[in-house]
């Protein structure tokens, strides 16, 4: 999935990090699979935590299918579908097949006992067309 963004780096122990680069989903299409839920994980005696930022706040996630906007005579090519953090509750009313757009999505690369990829975050999630108030 082609994206643009800016790049931010920062350096952690485990050697070069590129985090929280900017990312414009704009050419999109971005329809939810499962919808928004608190983020868990299971910590080392097997119980099941919600995950919080540093301050305490509650994470959720949710999980979208991205597909570029074909624009007229060309094809739009597979999609893919991505997990996202969400770093607030984004709220009631987003449902399955719904189309959404997210408030400022970053992603992140990383490694973890042999293993990489890329992460997504938001501040929210908009209903697609809907406005985007100053508070959110």
């Amino acid at each position: 999935m082609a994206s643009q963004a800016g790049q931010h780096s920062e350096r952690s122990s485990g050697g070069k990090t590129v985090r929280n680069i900017p990312v414009n989903l704009q050419g999109h299409k971005l329809m939810i699979t499962e919808a928004p839920t608190l983020k868990m994980f299971e910590n080392d005696r097997g119980v099941s935590e919600v995950v919080t930022d540093r301050q305490g706040v509650q994470q959720f996630v949710v999980s979208l299918f991205a597909k570029r906007k074909a624009q007229p005579g060309e094809f739009a090519g597979k999609g893919e579908e991505i997990k996202v953090t969400l770093t607030a509750d984004p709220g009631e009313g987003f449902e399955e097949g719904a189309y959404v757009e997210l408030i400022d999505a970053t992603v992140s690369y990383w490694e973890r006992n042999g293993r990489s990829g890329l992460s997504f975050r938001a501040h929210g999630m908009t209903p697609v067309g809907a406005q985007v108030s100053a508070a959110a």
